[in-house]
């Protein structure tokens, strides 16, 4: 059986970015230097940015695709610099549980909230190409006139 490439949706990116960020949460409480700063600033490694390039690229007609993009590379930053911080020794673990404002918290939920437009803008153009009367309302409105 040949092996198929799997499809990803929004909700499967959004899983991904949370698990990604579970495991750097993981590797904070006990850093062993497995983590390399520059490999965590690549924000085309992990899976959301190889959808990103990859499968998601046909989003970027979108304006949302663009504001993802810069968001996710802005959350690969963070992420690398509380991994410098943390193989250099320093303690790290507030910016997870007292992280609500930190900049890694701040770019992790606009990672999240630019997929959710997006996944929301996909599905008023989708409405539009089933039903074109429905996704313009008041388009007939006045056709007496």
């Amino acid at each position: 059986m040949a092996w198929k490439k799997m499809s990803m949706n929004f909700d499967d990116v959004v899983v991904r970015h949370w698990a990604w960020k579970r495991k750097l949460h993981d590797y904070i409480a006990h850093p062993d230097q497995s983590l390399k700063v520059r490999e965590v600033a690549a924000d085309d490694r992990c899976k959301t940015g190889k959808w990103l390039r990859g499968e998601g690229r046909r989003y970027s007609v979108y304006p949302e695709y663009a504001r993802l993009v810069a968001e996710h590379a802005r959350f690969h930053r963070a992420a690398a610099e509380i991994v410098g911080r943390a193989n250099n020794g320093e303690d790290v673990s507030g910016e997870f549980v007292l992280g609500v404002g930190s900049e890694f918290s701040l770019a992790s939920a606009a990672v999240v909230l630019a997929l959710m437009d997006m996944k929301r803008k996909d599905e008023i153009q989708e409405q539009s190409r089933l039903d074109p009367d429905q996704a313009t309302p008041g388009r007939w409105a006045n056709w007496w006139e």
